[in-house]
């Protein structure tokens, strides 16, 4: 626990986090109370999530999700800053809405006291039209779904095949996010392209496996290989954030070797990955900007599709 966090376990203290004073209430509320997680707890892991963390939400504009009575009750998406916000948080506007730009500790734990409990940036930087990076979303159709690593691996793999490093994260619920650091100039028009010649290729190659079919009706056990959400002005869930699903899961890159169907994206939660980043860091930020050049050259040539 940080110095300068310390309440006390009353029904509201004040803390002083990066010279600001900040009113913690209800500490005691259980925000996962499947697993005993209070507000205190919620609060205490997300300063040591925070260096890691709020280096994918720093100047982006975010979403935020409340759980105001924890899991299981209910929540509503906040994107406009509300009013009563305090001095220290930073806003940005885009279209009609003006919003929360999460990039210090005392914003995340003023968020995090309104019970803030997911972090969505945009895929882009602020007052900025180009990717900051490339992230396809691997999304399962069932509840539970043994083959995701497998999906996810076989993603990998044909991005490799190709000459472009990855790294895969669980998305923090069922699904897992493949996600590509991206050299600067790339625009979201050419990310589209290359994801829907992945798709294709996937659908033909394993399509027992895959599917690039938007309605989850129209999709049967089929794993959909999400290639529209990376846009403009959407949202994707930040590495590091935590999910409001049960056991308090978080979003977490993965080594190569962990995707195998023995590990789920629930084995990575707020009460574990702490002791994985102070083991391992960012794995995310092992891999350098890629190159997607020769894919887009490829698409370009005559009789490509």
């Amino acid at each position: 626990m940080s110095p300068a966090y310390a309440p006390s376990k009353t029904q509201k203290g004040v803390v002083t986090i990066d010279g600001h004073e900040l009113t913690v209430t209800n500490p005691n509320k259980p925000l996962w109370p499947d697993v005993g997680i209070t507000k205190l707890e919620f609060l205490d892991r997300l300063i040591a999530l925070s260096p890691y963390l709020l280096s994918y939400t720093s100047n982006r504009y975010l979403t935020t999700i409340r759980w105001p009575h924890g899991v299981g009750d209910e929540f509503f998406y906040q994107k406009n800053c509300p009013k009563g916000a305090p001095d220290f948080v930073k806003t940005a506007p885009l279209g009609d809405i003006n919003y929360i730009v999460l990039d210090s500790l005392p914003t995340l734990v003023w968020l995090g006291n309104l019970a803030c409990l997911e972090f969505h940036p945009s895929l882009h930087y602020l007052n900025d039209e180009l990717p900051a990076e490339w992230l396809i979303d691997i999304d399962p159709t069932l509840e539970e779904e043994p083959r995701i690593m497998e999906a996810a691996k076989i993603v990998v793999d044909l991005l490799a095949s190709l000459g472009v490093q990855s790294v895969a994260k669980t998305s923090g619920a069922t699904g897992v996010q493949v996600y590509v650091p991206i050299r600067r100039g790339y625009t979201f028009e050419q990310l589209r392209s290359i994801g829907k010649f992945l798709g294709d290729y996937l659908v033909q190659a394993h399509p027992k496996l895959f599917t690039i079919e938007r309605l989850k009706k129209d999709r049967g056990t089929l794993i959909y290989f999400d290639y529209l959400q990376h846009w403009y002005g959407k949202t994707l869930s930040a590495p590091y954030t935590p999910r409001a699903k049960k056991g308090g899961s978080v979003s977490t890159p993965l080594f190569y070797d962990e995707l195998h169907p023995r590990v789920k994206p629930s084995d990575f939660h707020l009460r574990n990955i702490e002791a994985r980043l102070s083991a391992h860091g960012d794995l995310i930020r092992r891999v350098p900007p890629q190159s997607l050049d020769r894919i887009l050259a490829g698409l370009r040539a005559p009789g490509s599709r």
